[in-house]
């Protein structure tokens, strides 16, 4: 197996595929790139096992091979080598000697045969649309997944189609947040899915030229998104997502309109001297004024007032701080719109007039 190829061709599809390999594997040869060459391309391969992506790059040669190389390896060297360099591959009793220019390196390599397949069922349903839309639709819900939470199912993202309307849903169990798009083509299907938090994170990355029109195809077990000239692939959360619909169905105060910015500022602030485990900051409701306050184990404490808009019984609430910095900071208006229900149980957090997006966070006892 021999091949030339220049520098600037391998190290972007690499630099792609590396993030999805870990640095601590169950098997050794899941630290390394797959590289496939055919007479037309050469197809680079890297998983976990639970996401994959493959990359194809397109290539003049003369001779056919398949080999493992250590990913971070390769990474490094391309890396370091100098701008627009052809790098030499050449496979020699269980090495490959890279060349280029004056430097040379003999990497060992892994057996090809003994690459894991990535278990792919057959495709279900298929729909395309635009690179930016997607990415901007997961981008808007990703920050409330879990992380290694005991619930599986919300260490991921919930994507549901019914035939043009796509709605992403993430939770960790403090905060719910929802997107909702519609999609221009009529795909006729529903659907509900959980991608695995690994792939939500991989593939938003990915998605990096917004003007790009991406196929995105489902089946009960696995999702696949073609992007140009990679695929991606994760294996789905194997769970049902819970109900979230229950939370609309409360009776709920008067929304609070307040300007976006100044809710902002005023919550970084206040938050400096809140607590730093918890975080915990209280709102105090009355008449057209917002009062947002703090203290912490130290005996330290911070106050603000923010102008609002309210027509409702005065009250009081508290929430994690950052939660609600994230939910506003998502806003794209410049109002932001809080309605807090009845009971206490939840406030959402919304814009005043584009409803795709909605935030939910839960109470906390101060």
């Amino acid at each position: 197996m021999k091949f030339i190829i220049n520098r600037e061709l391998l190290l972007t599809p690499l630099q792609q595929i590396v993030n999805v390999i870990e640095k601590r594997q169950t098997m050794p040869i899941l630290a390394n790139v797959l590289f496939n060459l055919t007479k037309d391309q050469l197809i680079l391969t890297g998983t976990d096992l639970e996401v994959q992506i493959v990359a194809k790059v397109a290539l003049d040669n003369e001779v056919e091979g398949s080999v493992t190389i250590p990913a971070r390896k390769l990474l490094d060297i391309c890396r370091l080598l100098p701008s627009a360099a052809d790098i030499k591959f050449e496979l020699q009793n269980n090495k490959i000697k890279i060349h280029s220019g004056r430097s040379r390196f003999s990497v060992s390599t892994l057996n090809a045969d003994d690459y894991p397949n990535f278990e792919m069922s057959a495709m279900e349903c298929q729909f395309t649309m635009q690179a930016g839309q997607f990415k901007k639709a997961l981008e808007k819900t990703l920050f409330c997944m879990a992380n290694q939470d005991i619930r599986y199912y919300l260490n991921g993202m919930m994507l549901s189609i019914f035939n043009q309307q796509l709605k992403l849903v993430a939770s960790d169990g403090h905060r719910l947040s929802i997107y909702e798009d519609k999609i221009e083509q009529e795909t006729g299907m529903e659907l509900r899915i959980i991608i695995p938090r690994k792939g939500v994170s991989e593939l938003v990355r990915l998605l990096d030229d917004d003007e790009l029109e991406v196929q995105i195809e489902f089946s009960r077990s696995n999702i696949r998104v073609l992007i140009d000239s990679l695929i991606f692939s994760a294996k789905l959360v194997d769970s049902k997502y819970p109900d979230f619909n229950k939370v609309f169905e409360q009776n709920f105060h008067s929304p609070i309109h307040v300007q976006k910015q100044l809710l902002k500022d005023a919550l970084t602030r206040v938050s400096i001297l809140s607590n730093e485990k918890f975080k915990g900051i209280e709102f105090v409701i009355e008449g057209d004024n917002l009062q947002i306050s703090t203290n912490n184990p130290e005996h330290e404490e911070a106050d603000e007032n923010v102008a609002i808009e309210y027509q409702g019984e005065p009250l009081s609430i508290a929430f994690n701080s950052q939660y609600v910095l994230d939910a506003i900071s998502n806003l794209d208006s410049e109002l932001a719109v809080l309605t807090i229900a009845e009971n206490s149980s939840c406030c959402f957090i919304e814009e005043p007039s584009e409803q795709k997006y909605k935030f939910i966070v839960m109470p906390m006892r101060l």
